[in-house]
């Protein structure tokens, strides 16, 4: 019995991928995260108290103390996840006003409570374990060592008493241990004689007595009783219900810092989404038109896989249960026109192939043209990934979740190009419409592109010292904006806040920065488009937000908030630190891959013409006084990795025609790689512009900068390859004393039966 052929494998296995994809699509949800679907994010620091170290013990029970205090505000599904050692972040679906989540959930809560010993006064110092503190009506009292804590309580729920007017109080209900020690306090305190202070048990709530009843007549000397009890206070039903919060979820195990905190209003989330759908609608149409147009039938076909593409990366997301987020639904569109870059790859190797042996036919180019694209898929790819894994590493936030959906992006294309497009492609020109006609497929026409390059055969390599020279002054050039303009470091590197709103009636930037500062704010950085008004402070509090919005309602109506982001200076000097640390790794992790899979004088070369890349984006960026931000953070790193991927391409052809001829000129051999591949550079920059054009044009404020310095990337990253790289490298190879490549070995086999060409 014959073996299954390959074709026939990869079909099915193509099948099974898309039935899988499918399946989870209908029956799963995606996980929003809270920039789309609105809430509010606090990102806490838990500090060594003077008993307990802040370590991760003591941080995994602060979380859970977190979780039952958001449980018992009624937040649907909160998220509580352990960052780091010290760190908690706390996602809130729904919780749009952060001012009574940080003050409820992230309150210290040190509830205990204590035997009085007596009045007080300025003079009393208290002993060991004492304190001195007023009571509810100010008179001060002495108070013994705590007697129990909160963590004695098992449960508290607010309630009223409607024979006392209508008060509110809290009820209670003791652990086994606490209700011991609560009758023990109960039966001390009986002791003394009514009405005496010291018949008292105070219930001290973060150093403030909250409540100190006398303990009942019918109560016994030393004869204490368990059971539920009640805390009252003259509270509201609000304070009632906070206090209950606190009491049940227990206190902290150690004090907590708000570092960082998030807020997202639904509808600028929807906003979002819909923006970034239309830009990859929009963006696929454009790319899947082009590639049909220069490809033909094969690329009609990279169409349809480019669908298959979408699909799989989205099952993915879905079924690994990933948070999609704002850079994510970037990082998602982007991906689309960068998986039209391994079709492009192959399409091209397999014009190369028809061109130079026709006789071969149609099959036989492509299956070649498959297999002498794959070293340059996988290189490409893999460099993306390094960018990728890079981010997920020192990126914090939603930024992170740009790196996983890249990474899924960059794997769903490999399984979309060199499976599906493979099955498709191979099953379109066994047809005998196309043998007839063999320009229809695609692949039997070089392109007017390599037809032109073919007759001019210009030479590039000729003119290197000039290049290197405009490169040279390029980057100067970008350079001095750092020292002339600086850099606009965003809030997240800076610390600080930044809120948003959307008023009734557009407000003038003058009128909406003298209402801001009347608040008491005149230092704002208060800029306005229309209706939409930001306003960047230092650190402020949740209550000046509120000044601020209501001094803005003044002037425009009614002032919404859209978007509130507040970083800590610790925070924020730790993120710039890490953005610079990423950069700096993401540049060494490019050389060593590249050394690793070529040579030095490659890596070397490459990494240089990388550093004028990311040269040029951070100068274009000082000049025009851009945010410097984690989504600018997302955006290099893509870039690095998109130019080291369109140097890998040239590397590699240099790399299999100098193996052919070792004793040719490496200038004339890297001339020759770079006209030949040229068609496949146009065509992948053009698939990614016209998605990055619409995440320009309809992504918002900071998808539009993200677009921008992709865009500028791109064509920096595509230059540089020719024009920095390349040269560079030709310098670089005279210090080596390593000998060419070997060459390629050519794999023959004999035509299988009925297969018309040798595979």
């Amino acid at each position: 019995m014959s073996r299954p052929r390959p074709y026939l494998w990869r079909a099915l296995a193509a099948l099974a991928v898309m039935a899988a994809a499918l399946a989870v699509t209908l029956t799963m949800s995606p996980r929003l995260g809270l920039d789309l679907r609105g809430g509010t994010q606090l990102v806490f620091e838990t500090r060594d108290s003077p008993t307990v170290k802040a370590d991760a013990e003591a941080t995994d029970r602060t979380a859970e103390v977190l979780r039952r205090r958001a449980d018992g505000l009624g937040v649907v599904d909160p998220v509580m996840v352990r960052s780091g050692e010290q760190r908690i972040i706390v996602e809130l679906p729904g919780v749009l006003d952060p001012r009574k989540a940080a003050e409820v959930i992230g309150r210290t809560a040190q509830l205990t409570f204590h035997q009085v010993l007596g009045t007080a006064d300025d003079t009393t110092k208290p002993g060991q374990g004492e304190l001195v503190l007023p009571d509810e009506s100010g008179q001060k009292l002495r108070l013994a060592a705590a007697g129990l804590t909160g963590d004695g309580i098992s449960d508290a729920a607010p309630g009223i008493d409607p024979q006392s007017g209508g008060g509110w109080f809290v009820s209670m209900d003791f652990r086994s241990e606490g209700e011991r020690d609560w009758a023990k306090l109960e039966g001390t305190a009986a002791c003394s004689p009514y009405g005496d202070p010291k018949r008292r048990v105070a219930i001290v709530l973060d150093n403030k007595i909250i409540s100190s009843p006398q303990i009942n007549e019918s109560v016994a000397c030393n004869a204490g009783t368990g059971g539920s009890r009640q805390i009252t206070g003259s509270f509201t039903a609000e304070e009632a219900e906070d206090l209950a919060v606190l009491i049940k979820g227990g206190a902290l195990p150690v004090p907590v810092e708000i570092v960082e905190q998030r807020t997202v209003g639904p509808t600028l989330g929807a906003a979002a989404i819909t923006a970034s759908a239309q830009a990859a609608v929009i963006g696929a149409l454009l790319t899947a038109l082009f590639i049909t147009v220069i490809y033909r039938l094969v690329g009609l076909l990279a169409t349809v896989a480019l669908a298959c593409y979408a699909l799989i990366s989205y099952a993915a997301l879905v079924a690994f249960g990933a948070t999609l987020t704002l850079p994510g639904l970037a990082g998602f569109v982007l991906a689309i026109g960068m998986a039209v870059d391994a079709n492009v790859l192959v399409f091209e190797r397999a014009r190369e192939e028809f061109g130079a042996a026709p006789s071969g036919g149609l099959r036989g180019a492509l299956e070649k043209g498959f297999r002498n694209a794959w070293s340059a898929v996988a290189d490409s790819n893999i460099t993306t990934l390094l960018a990728a894994g890079l981010l997920f590493v020192l990126a914090s936030g939603p930024v992170r979740g740009f790196g996983v959906t890249l990474s899924i992006g960059v794997i769903a294309s490999l399984v979309s190009a060199m499976v599906i497009t493979r099955v498709l492609a191979r099953w379109a020109v066994d047809r005998g419409f196309v043998l007839k006609r063999p320009k229809i497929s695609g692949i039997a026409d070089t392109g007017r592109v390599r037809a032109w390059l073919t007759r001019r055969n210009p030479d590039l390599m000729k003119r290197r010292a000039l290049w290197l020279g405009t490169a040279a002054a390029i980057t100067v050039l970008a350079l001095a904006g750092l020292f002339v303009r600086g850099l606009n470091f965003g809030v997240e590197f800076t610390g600080g806040r930044v809120v948003e709103f959307a008023t009734t009636q557009a407000v003038g930037a003058d009128t909406a920065r003298q209402a801001v500062a009347d608040a008491g704010f005149p230092t704002a950085v208060v800029q306005s488009s229309g209706d939409d008004i930001s306003v960047r402070t230092g650190q402020i509090s949740n209550d000046d937000v509120v000044k601020i919005q209501e001094a803005l309602a003044g002037v425009g109506g009614d002032a919404v908030k859209q978007r509130d982001e507040l970083i800590g200076p610790s925070l924020g000097e730790e993120l710039r630190r890490n953005a610079l640390i990423a950069l700096g790794v993401a540049l060494a992790a490019q050389l060593l891959y590249l050394a690793f899979r070529f040579r030095w004088s490659f890596g070397t070369a490459a990494v240089a013409a990388l550093a004028v890349d990311v040269a040029a984006v951070v100068g274009v960026f000082a000049w025009l006084g851009k945010p410097i931000d984690g989504v600018f953070l997302a955006a290099m790193l893509t870039v690095i990795g998109y130019s080291v991927n369109d140097k890998v391409v040239v590397f590699d052809r240099v790399r299999e025609l100098w193996g052919a001829q070792p004793k040719g000129s490496l200038a004339g051999i890297a001339n020759s790689a770079i006209l030949q591949t040229v068609p496949r550079t146009i065509s992948t920059g053009l698939g990614a512009m016209f998605i990055l054009a619409a995440l320009a044009a309809l992504g918002g404020d900071s998808l539009t900068d993200f677009a921008i310095a992709l865009l500028i990337g791109i064509v920096t990253g595509t230059l540089s390859s020719a024009f920095v790289a390349a040269p560079l490298a030709i310098k670089f190879e005279r210090f080596s004393s390593a000998p060419p490549p070997r060459p390629k070995v050519k794999r023959v086999s004999r035509p299988r039966e009925g297969s018309g060409a040798v595979v």
